[in-house]
């Protein structure tokens, strides 16, 4: 029987279950991929993260590093490859959660869970699919596989310009393909791609993509006309965001509110000792940052041990936890 069962894996839950351990809770960390980091692990390992307290930027592969470093402090228990299939509370206010691992108990639960499974948007139109992974990119997980080439970046927000800017010093040429005038992106960033060397095709849309000589030809058509035109690189890289699904919502024993869910401000959602935090939750004012989720962590850690241990006397600062 853990204190805390966490089920996300991400920075938030990596955070979540340090602060556990600084309270002395026995807790669990619940991932439902092969390594710890989740979206940002998985997503964008190279790219750098600007809303970190005490880094003006931080490499996302670094974050987790220092993160699961931090974790290891307290050496919490981490099930990895484990997908939280349901939850029920059992009459003694203790909770079960069953997962594709068998079955865990605990008595408190603070979901972290991002936003969900996850998937790129892909191309609106048909190509070889053979090109994925070695000529058409959803994913990076090194600059370096780019190194001296010719690299396309079909986007507009932030990841697309932050890929761009990223690439900019490692590849030998880098375009970055919008359909619209004007980029998503933070204004700094967009004014610190417009400065660098990054060649920038706005406003166009992708029509096509085939291989020739270990070369894409990308089709190109411009948006509101019918000029067509193409480019050639060594490698597409595209960033259209991703969709979410967090149906598996639907079988936990809270409200949901769409594909997020509703908290007080102590991060408890509409069940007792269940909690919530980061891009999964929803309250007002909320922002879906990752400085946001670092802060929401140690509000729901210190409310569930307080509701599972009303004798215990909370700290008043982190340094108090440490002995």
């Amino acid at each position: 029987m853990y204190d805390l069962s966490i089920i996300g894996g991400g920075p938030v839950g990596m955070f979540a279950a340090f602060y556990a351990g600084l309270r002395n809770a026995d807790a669990l960390l619940l991932e439902s991929l092969p390594r710890l980091g989740g979206q940002v692990s998985a997503l964008y390992p190279e790219k750098d993260v600007y809303d970190v307290a005490g880094f003006p930027h931080i490499k996302a592969k670094q974050l987790v590093s220092e993160l699961t470093t931090q974790l290891h402090e307290f050496a919490p228990a981490v099930s990895l490859e484990t997908t939280v299939e349901t939850i029920t509370k059992e009459d003694d206010g203790t909770f079960t959660l069953t997962t594709n691992q068998g079955a865990f108990h605990a008595k408190g639960v603070i979901i972290a869970i991002g936003n969900g499974s996850f998937a790129p948007r892909k191309l609106a139109f048909d190509y070889d699919h053979a090109l994925d992974d070695r000529r058409v990119h959803y994913f990076i997980n090194d600059l370096e596989d780019f190194r001296d080439s010719d690299v396309a970046v079909a986007g507009g927000g932030d990841s697309a310009i932050d890929w761009a800017l990223a690439l900019e010093p490692v590849a030998k040429s880098v375009t970055i393909i919008h359909r619209r005038d004007q980029f998503r992106g933070l204004e700094s960033s967009v004014e610190k791609m417009k400065a660098s060397s990054v060649n920038i095709m706005t406003p166009y849309l992708l029509t096509g993509l085939t291989e020739e000589a270990s070369r894409l030809t990308i089709g190109l058509k411009k948006a509101r006309t019918k000029e067509e035109s193409s480019l050639t690189a060594d490698h597409l890289i595209v960033n259209y965001g991703f969709t979410a699904d967090a149906r598996i919502l639907r079988d936990w024993p809270i409200e949901i509110k769409g594909a997020t869910i509703p908290v007080n401000t102590n991060m408890l959602t509409s069940t007792d000792r269940i909690y919530a935090i980061g891009d999964v939750v929803d309250y007002p004012g909320k922002m879906q940052l990752i400085a946001s989720g670092f802060g929401e962590a140690p509000v729901a850690v210190t409310q569930a041990l307080q509701e599972i241990y009303p004798e215990r006397k909370q700290p008043l600062h982190s340094t108090s936890l440490i002995h």
